[in-house]
């Protein structure tokens, strides 16, 4: 295992960034969420390719009835943002956003075109995780239950009043200059355009953030509101690595992951990044624009600012880098792709002197 950290936690009062400190994932959330589907998926309680209407009815209005989970999970449900505003108080009513998810006309023929569903995917997930879960809990809840609690990470979808505001880091934004310098120009502007599709996407990612607790405690946004450890994310996604065991994991679930990512009918690019990405049941794919791994076998989600966590099923390895001094690059924040760089230089190294034949955990913690 490699576990490393540094710097400070908060720029406002120099406290250190120690061991145990734990930061918002934002987007790199979307790779949690999508484990805890992949579980439910592995009990036989939801079917990648069957409609999400046989278990979540209400989901047909508007021409919605036709959608596959894979379809949804995959950002071609043409449902990246609600027409209905979105608040704190809608959000934790679930039964209300159910009703409000539900309502939502596609932009456009779902299953035609791909565009990211920053927050929404999130929401759709944990409604439809909710109705095929016998116990009917939260992603948050079945996260925690299933999969943070039994390998014992530090990660939560629905961080706990327990955690002291002592062992959260907070997070820096970029200038306004370096955010121009930094994104691909017309995502930029984009980004600023109130009717944008990028921008209509991400209404919501502000609520995790809370001016007297740091982070909302008891509250779920489960595409961008993750809290944790680098090291808890690269644990959790070496178990992915290396076929599952520790939660039972059934073989055939985790091929499914592995598998290249299938394309709407009009292909990969994403209407609301501007550029041809890949996603898969809940993961991103590697991709031409957005590299990483041993190869099309990984799976992972990068989040805002430069975090990022992925499994490595070729290489054994679980990888995860988080920060709270946020990045302006899209596509592969240059700290993070120098750590994997060297990660991936010293496993090419080791693998010349003696090849592993089966895949051993291994995680990377930064």
């Amino acid at each position: 295992m490699v576990d490393l950290w540094g710097g400070v936690r908060s720029a406002q009062t120099g406290e250190r960034w120690e061991s145990d400190t734990m930061v918002i994932v934002y987007s790199a959330t979307k790779g949690l969420a999508a484990m805890a589907m992949a579980v439910a998926h592995s009990r036989g309680w939801l079917d990648y390719d069957e409609r999400v209407t046989t278990y979540w009815p209400e989901f047909a209005q508007h021409g919605k009835e036709s959608i596959t989970v894979r379809q949804l999970l995959g950002h071609q449900a043409g449902l990246f943002a609600l027409d209905e505003p979105i608040d704190r108080a809608l959000v934790a009513d679930l039964d209300r956003l159910a009703d409000v998810l539900a309502r939502q006309k596609p932009a456009w023929q779902p299953g035609t075109r791909l565009a990211y569903h920053a927050i929404t995917l999130g929401f759709y997930e944990g409604e439809l995780l909710r109705r095929v879960d016998p116990w009917h809990r939260t992603l948050g809840e079945f996260f925690q239950d299933e999969i943070a609690s039994p390998l014992g990470l530090d990660a939560y979808i629905r961080l706990p009043e327990s955690i002291p505001n002592s062992r959260l880091a907070t997070i820096s934004r970029p200038t306004f200059v370096h955010m121009l310098l930094g994104f691909p120009l017309r995502l930029a502007f984009d980004a600023m355009n109130h009717r944008s599709k990028i921008y209509r996407a991400l209404i919501g990612s502000q609520l995790p953030h809370d001016e007297a607790r740091i982070y909302a405690r008891n509250f779920e946004v489960p595409s961008g509101g993750a809290v944790g450890t680098a090291r808890a994310i690269a644990q959790a996604y070496s178990v992915f690595a290396t076929g599952g065991r520790e939660l039972g994991m059934r073989g055939e679930t985790m091929r499914a992951l592995e598998a290249p990512a299938i394309p709407p009918t009009r292909g990969f690019y994403d209407e609301c990044l501007k550029g041809e990405v890949q996603f898969s049941l809940g993961f991103m794919k590697p991709s031409a624009l957005w590299p990483f791994g041993s190869s099309a076998r990984s799976f992972g989600s990068p989040g805002a600012g430069g975090s990022l966590g992925f499994a490595d099923p070729d290489a054994g390895v679980g990888y995860a880098y988080v920060m709270n001094q946020m990045g302006t690059r899209v596509t592969g924040d240059p700290r993070d792709v120098a750590l994997r760089d060297a990660l991936y230089a010293a496993l090419r190294g080791r693998s010349s002197a003696r090849p592993f034949d089966v895949p051993r955990s291994r995680t990377a913690t930064l």
